[in-house]
């Protein structure tokens, strides 16, 4: 072995400005979950790690990814189930639930979007005779993109609570690219569960500086190595050495071997030989290769790409598949989040406030349950909570006087921040309860909702607590339409699917997994809210939708099956109404993605046809959809918010449009 030293490239483990390392592991089920979970946690309390578990539920060809969301809820509540069992929480371990074609193609494609820094797959063994990816044949670990660690389980590890019995841990090191890993892991589960390390260096003949070679080569490694006891210099071969010295230890902890030796890229002969030659528990550390040069400007691809290399182009996926991934994937089921107490666990450790805004026009006849109902289960029984405040936009009932009798602030939307004017529509009155409501995460219901349930809030609450890159969560159910004195499964919502969905396929396609775009229960992250224009009238949840889309990406999106919704059936001229403001607010922001203006001036008054006896006739509307500038550059909500006034009123909001954590898309401009 030469005194020279091997040159490492920068670990994300030892630079403290890169942000909190990620682990993730695949798991299969729960006996593959039983065995490595304890070792996954044990590495990512050492290094101060999130832990990210995955589930890949696999569609074969030729059948559509959305097949799977039904599989995916089920999994994803599983998941959490067994976490709470042994007492983990979101903020803890991260749950994520991937659709793909295959296994491997859900691991890398997650290493990549959750900026995972170590990989731990689950080695068959008699003990595992079913894991995550089986034999772990794929071509991409002989270089992978971040590190991976490789487990096969003994056959004295078959349950979580064997991991105590390790005492001894056996390191052979030989100086090879991915040494430092393996002291690393080694290390992480000596102090996990207070075992010993024995230090074993192998060469093939006796050089007489052998020891003084070892401890040059691996000095700063070696000093953090608490757990170490002893240290032995072997000569002869390698694995002969290893099983020679394994008796006694409980587990064995090895690097890679240094070079590609077969297809999959990571097996070798040493390697081979100890698996086939103990059952011991074996864990295989593999460092991620360094990064390429860096190509400059004026390189060509012929003067920096090796011999026979090619450049990879990003791989586009057609909407189609974008989508399906999408809605096997961000679909949710409220029953996912009926467990309160561990919603209310998460929603503390993260530190988070929660306001529930209820946009009413006299709704007397079902204010009263919905508010009772809501507060009796989210705020007195389960503080899920934080305020709720009913917001009113001149009812001449009593809508008001119910919910104040009830306890509940009440603010007439007209009435606030009257330096700005007011118009009709709930979606200003969506507007000005962002100024109102002090929560970090926005909910909001609509107040007619005759079979009022608590998961009509929990359900979309639920996908942002549990999952950070969420921004945005709209709820959808089944919708009776009423025919007299009977109800019609699945009759409602016909502006939904007559002009909403047509208008988004058409020219949103990236939102045409939605099921109900205009559902009147929706939540969102008031750092995301805030950045966003609001439409005043009927099409606000059109423009929040396209607005989302464009400025934090699709993923940033959710939906939640909420069951089914029984509430009043508004009567076709109505309706025609909405469909008109709708279709404004679409070609809008068609204007403003394609920056050219498709129609000279929209027309904002619409004739509505009106039937008497003896006679109809034609009566104009006037249907205009105002647009609300992002609430966050209004004086007054900076003001209250603490932030620091605009320098220049007529700054843009993209200027104040910070990048969220998490957060992908094309910013949008604001009018």
């Amino acid at each position: 072995m030469s005194r020279k030293r091997n040159k490492r490239q920068p670990n994300a483990w030892d630079n403290p400005s890169v942000r909190r390392p990620r682990i993730l592991l695949p798991l299969a089920n729960r006996e593959e979950a039983e065995v490595l979970l304890p070792f996954a946690e044990a590495l990512a309390q050492a290094y101060n790690a999130q832990l990210v578990i995955l589930h890949v539920v696999s569609v074969p060809e030729g059948h559509p990814l959305s097949e799977a969301a039904a599989e995916a809820s089920r999994v994803r509540q599983a998941l959490d189930e067994f976490l709470a069992e042994r007492n983990l929480t979101g903020t803890q371990v991260h749950t994520v639930v991937r659709v793909a074609r295959e296994v491997w193609e859900g691991i890398w494609e997650t290493v990549h979007q959750e900026n995972i820094t170590l990989l731990i797959l689950g080695w068959e063994s008699d003990t595992l005779p079913t894991t995550a990816l089986g034999n772990l044949a794929d071509t991409r670990l002989a270089s992978p993109p971040c590190d991976v660690v490789f487990i096969r389980p003994g056959t004295e590890l078959r349950r979580s609570e064997d991991w105590q019995r390790v005492k001894h841990i056996l390191l052979p090191v030989r100086g090879g690219p991915h040494a430092t890993l393996a002291l690393r892991v080694a290390n992480a589960l000596a102090e996990a569960t207070n075992a010993s390390i024995t230090l074993l260096h192998v060469t093939e003949h006796a050089p007489r500086d052998a020891e003084e070679r070892l401890f040059t080569d691996f000095g700063p490694a070696l000093r953090t190595l608490d757990r170490l006891t002893r240290a032995v210099t072997a000569v002869g071969q390698v694995p002969e050495a290893i099983l020679s010295e394994a008796s006694g230890h409980q587990v064995i902890v090895m690097g890679a071997p240094s070079r590609r030796v077969d297809p999959e890229g990571w097996m070798g002969p040493i390697l081979e030989a100890v698996s086939k030659g103990t059952n011991i528990t074996l864990i295989v550390a593999k460092e991620r290769p360094p990064e390429p040069r860096r190509v400059e400007r004026w390189e060509t691809a012929e003067h920096t790409l090796p011999s026979g290399a090619e450049a990879k182009q990003p791989q586009r996926h057609p909407i189609t598949v974008v989508v399906d991934k999408w809605f096997a994937e961000n679909t949710f089921h409220s029953r996912e989040f009926a467990d309160l107490e561990r919603l209310l666990q998460l929603k503390e450790e993260q530190g988070l406030t929660i306001s529930l805004g209820l946009p009413a026009l006299n709704e007397e006849e079902t204010v009263g349950n919905v508010i009772t109902t809501i507060k009796s289960a989210l705020m007195d029984q389960i503080p899920l909570l934080d305020e709720i405040v009913l917001i009113d936009s001149g009812s001449v009932d009593y809508t008001r006087e119910i919910a104040a009798d009830l306890g509940i602030p009440v603010y007439i939307h007209q009435e606030v921040l009257t330096q700005h004017g007011a118009f009709h529509g709930k979606g200003e009155a969506l507007w000005k309860s962002l100024y109102i409501l002090n929560g970090d995460i926005i909910a909001w219901i609509d107040t007619d909702i005759k079979n009022i349930h608590p998961r009509f809030v929990y359900g979309i609450l639920g996908p942002l607590l549990r999952n950070p890159r969420i921004q945005y969560v709209k709820g959808f159910y089944r919708r009776p339409l009423r025919q007299g004195d009977k109800l019609v499964a699945g009759g409602g919502g016909r502006v939904t699917e007559l002009t909403a969905r047509p208008l988004i396929n058409l020219f949103f396609p990236e939102l045409s997994g939605l099921i109900q775009p205009l559902s009147g229960e929706y939540a969102g992250r008031r750092e995301a809210l805030e950045k966003l224009p609001f439409f005043t009238g009927y099409g606000v949840e059109t423009g929040l939708l396209i607005d989302m889309l464009e400025t934090y990406g699709l993923n940033a999106i959710a939906q939640v099956d909420l069951l089914e919704r029984v509430h009043h059936n508004q009567p076709l001229p109505s309706l025609s109404k909405m469909a008109f403001a709708i279709i404004q607010v679409v070609i809008r922001r068609l204007e403003d993605r394609h920056k050219i203006r498709l129609m000279e001036e929209i027309n904002k008054t619409m004739n509505l046809i009106r039937y008497e006896p003896n006679r109809y006739y034609l009566e104009a509307v006037e249907i205009r959809e105002h647009e609300r500038p992002p609430m966050i550059t209004i004086p007054e909500y900076r003001a209250k918010r603490g932030l620091p006034p605009l320098e220049d009123n007529n700054t843009k909001a993209n200027e104040l449009l910070d990048p969220l954590p998490y957060s992908s898309g094309t910013r949008i401009s604001s009018q």
